[in-house]
């Protein structure tokens, strides 16, 4: 297993990789081996936004947590709802992204205060999707 750190689009990636020799290998399971090669973000540091860029449309107060797209894609679906009470890693919504569904959980306990997207809506990468407080 090798470990490499990938940078897509400004996010950087941590991702591990395993060399598959012979024929002992082809039989692992599919699952197993997405498992072993699906990216993982890497904690990154805040970026201002460039002075020309578009102000984000959601308000995020002092407190509240922001729920960020990791990745360009388009939502799927939404989950949660504004006012509903949500767990850490509860999935909020489903991000399609280069072809694969990904669950968007809360990153925090609290109340959902805003939904910003709707499914079908396309995101880009740190855009705020939805607001828990």
């Amino acid at each position: 297993m090798k470990k490499f750190k990938v940078t897509v689009n400004g996010t950087i990636y941590e991702v591990e990789v395993e060399e598959i020799v012979g024929a002992a290998s082809a039989a692992r399971p599919a699952a197993a081996r997405a498992a072993a090669t699906a990216p993982v973000p890497a904690p990154t540091p805040a970026v201002s936004a460039p002075k020309d860029a578009a102000p984000a449309p959601a308000q995020v107060g002092a407190g509240d947590t922001p729920v960020t797209a990791p990745m360009p894609g388009k939502v799927m679906k939404v989950l949660a709802k504004a006012g509903e009470s949500v767990k850490k890693g509860d999935v909020i919504l489903i991000l399609e992204a280069m072809k694969m569904q990904n669950e968007i959980g809360a990153p925090t306990a609290g109340t959902v205060k805003s939904i910003n997207v709707d499914a079908g809506q396309s995101v880009k990468p740190g855009e705020v999707m939805a607001v828990i407080g």
